[in-house]
């Protein structure tokens, strides 16, 4: 079961131990019920805040036994570490549907599309990516899992690129790679730096022109 998705640099990692959720819903029935269960997590989070939030309150929200609940996540701290793994696998998912798979579209449109969902600090898709859940995020996750994050964003951006075949040129995978810390870390940045809506724009804006604009030049060395 993977968990987490990363830590406050600068300071050890204090990770709960019972923060890692206990298995992944695999039958319908228990997609639909784990999928319950986070939607009644957002909303109580967003309406009461981290310290108001107990897993019997979200048991309640959801229509579902506490027991049923603790079968997947023994304590909060597990819930947000599985909501936050379950959005992260949605987006990965939007970017190989609409992204890697979307043959019909030219290369700007797919990468541009993939620029501002890996980018974009408002998603409505992920309500919980926010500061406060980066102020707490080391007691969910270590360094591995930022990794895991890192490493999964990296491959589904080379394998978008490799999928515009109308391209000018192929970026190196080393360029693709920074060009994802570009968009994450400063997706991650805007989070905790909060910017006005005007300068989140500017900032994802430019980062689509750098990228479509050296994606026109001549070939990198392979």
């Amino acid at each position: 079961m993977k968990n987490g998705f990363g830590n406050s640099k600068g300071r050890l990692p204090t990770v709960n131990p019972r923060a890692k959720p206990l298995k992944r819903p695999t039958q319908a029935r228990a997609i639909f019920t784990v999928d319950a269960i986070y939607e009644a997590f957002v909303r109580i989070w967003q309406r009461d805040g981290w310290s108001g939030l107990t897993t019997r309150e979200v048991a309640l929200e959801a229509g579902v036994a506490v027991g049923t609940l603790y079968d997947y996540f023994p304590s909060k701290e597990a819930l947000l570490s599985g909501y936050i793994r379950h959005r992260l696998d949605i987006l990965l998912q939007e970017l190989d549907e609409t992204v890697v798979q979307a043959n019909d579209q030219d290369w700007p449109t797919r990468i541009k599309r993939l620029i501002r969902l890996t980018c974009d600090p408002d998603d409505e898709g992920q309500p919980l990516f926010n500061h406060a859940v980066l102020l707490i995020e080391h007691q969910i996750a270590e360094p591995k899992h930022h990794r895991r994050v890192f490493d999964e964003l990296t491959l589904k951006w080379r394998e978008a690129f490799a999928a515009c075949t109308d391209l000018p040129a192929q970026p190196a995978q080393t360029t693709i790679d920074a060009w994802v810390i570009m968009a994450w870390g400063g997706r991650r940045y805007c989070v905790t730096a909060q910017p006005a809506a005007a300068q989140t724009a500017a900032w994802l804006s430019e980062m689509e022109t750098t990228i479509c604009a050296r994606l026109q030049t001549s070939p990198e060395p392979p």
